[in-house]
């Protein structure tokens, strides 16, 4: 999974998100490009016992993945930069997680998130919800989609961006996704495989939690990938926001829609 822990990193500087390697659990951006500084307004940076992305999908909620562990940490949303004092930046601590009740600890099926905030945002230029999908209809292969966050972007060490960073993915069918070369049959209609058949790009360590955007819709949430990010043969795999993923969240939220 692709939450970062600084305490967790073993061989071959390989973050594991506190799991063993052979688990395949990590992510973050590779061969992306900085964004200009907030123009992804919805972007949320999540400290917790993880370093984690991402969405406010509205004023008092953050949506991200459920194998981000965050409880009594903070949200900083209005950020470019992770270390650097900015006026836009918002802290927020995080009054409540709630993953979805078909998680297991551990498991990668439904790796989703609700994170209620102590207080609400204040929307502004720098700080903006982005709007849930209305269906949870499935993203056709060949999609071109994007990703951001704070992750690593190299394999060659454990540190994080200091700015957010973005690049686009490719979306890859579940069948080929689940070859031997791939994920081995793990990967589920609840998931999105998205990747680069070229050179490296994709999500890595740090980058867990972050929106799937494809054609200007969230469509998935960062989740899991191989310990050597972005390689053709290691795509990143995304919680995709099914109908049943929806109807969660609008209950879930409630009066606050």
């Amino acid at each position: 999974m692709y939450f970062y822990k600084s305490s967790q990193c073993f061989a071959a500087q390989l973050c594991v998100c506190g799991l063993l390697l052979f688990l395949d659990l990590c992510v973050d951006i590779i061969g992306g490009h900085e964004v200009a500084p907030h123009s992804r307004p919805f972007m949320a940076m999540l400290r917790g016992e993880d370093f984690c992305g991402g969405a406010l999908i509205k004023p008092s909620w953050v949506l991200t993945a459920a194998h981000c562990t965050l409880e009594g940490g903070s949200v900083t949303l209005g950020a470019h930069s992770r270390t650097k004092r900015e006026k836009e930046k918002q802290v927020i601590k995080i009054a409540k997680e709630i993953r979805y009740p078909g998680y297991v600890r551990g498991e990668k099926e439904h790796d989703i998130m609700l994170l209620k905030l102590s207080k609400r945002a204040k929307i502004n230029n720098a700080v903006q919800d982005i709007p849930l999908p209305t269906s949870g209809d499935d993203v056709k292969p060949g999609t071109t989609c994007r990703v951001a966050g704070w992750g690593r972007t190299t394999n060659r060490n454990e540190k994080l961006s200091d700015t957010l960073r973005e690049v686009n993915v490719t979306v890859i069918s579940r069948k080929t996704c689940n070859d031997k070369k791939h994920y081995k049959n793990s990967i589920t209609n609840n998931m999105i495989c998205a990747g680069s058949k070229g050179r490296k790009k994709g999500s890595c360590n740090g980058d867990s939690g972050g929106p799937l955007i494809c054609n200007n819709v969230v469509k998935g949430i960062t989740s899991f990938g191989k310990p050597l990010c972005g390689f053709p043969d290691g795509p990143g795999v995304y919680t995709r926001i099914t109908n049943q993923y929806l109807q969660w969240i609008r209950k879930t939220i409630g009066g606050d829609l």
